[in-house]
């Protein structure tokens, strides 16, 4: 028998996060290309992006077919369009001026499938790149990475949101993540804490 939901944010109700929850106006759209694996995952950071910001938009899904509203939502689009996203042809969110009315899209999976959607969507890279300039290791401690510059979906777009408006509080964010982390934390056996301590 599966375990009863929390109603409002979905996590199980041992570990709602709802009291952790302050939501935030922000002027760039979020688009979230998820893929598949990460929807019904316990440590999806995502699902705490959309209780935050009402008004992200995930789209599941791994090929160019899955994704086809979408191209025609932002072909439609009047506002620049930029994939967050490390590459040879990124430049840095930190040191280029970006209009706050913009659309940022963003890859959600394992660095292995975040690349992986990435050329499974050629269409991405018609779009101008950003990166973050990182100054310190993420704080989603509760789920391993390969590489030492990885960060949660949520962080990424939370320091995007402050590279294009620094005066833009983005505590929600970072707040709903840390109640995340120490809940689940909290919910470890002692030797499995120590891990990831």
């Amino acid at each position: 028998m599966s375990r009863p939901n929390c109603p409002n944010c979905h996590y199980p109700q041992n570990a709602c996060l709802c009291a952790n929850i302050q939501t935030m106006q922000i002027k760039p759209k979020l688009i979230i290309l998820q893929d598949p694996s990460e929807v019904g995952h316990a440590k999806n950071s995502v699902r705490l992006m959309e209780l935050v910001i009402a008004n992200t938009q995930v789209v599941v899904g791994e090929t160019a077919d899955d994704f086809a509203g979408l191209r025609e939502q932002l072909a439609l689009s009047n506002k620049p369009v930029y994939l967050v996203y490390p590459s040879d042809n990124s430049v840095s969110a930190n040191e280029t001026q970006i209009a706050q009315d913009v659309v940022l899209l963003f890859l959600d999976g394992t660095w292995r499938k975040a690349y992986k959607l990435l050329q499974l969507n050629p269409w991405l890279q018609d779009y101008p790149a950003l990166h973050l300039d990182l100054d310190s290791a993420s704080n989603y401690t509760i789920r391993k990475a390969s590489r030492s510059d990885s960060l949660s979906t949520l962080e990424a777009a939370a320091m995007m949101i402050k590279a294009i408006d620094n005066t833009q509080d983005i505590t929600p964010l970072t707040n709903a993540l840390s109640a995340m982390v120490e809940q689940r934390l909290a919910s470890m056996p002692a030797e499995v804490r120590a891990r990831y301590r």
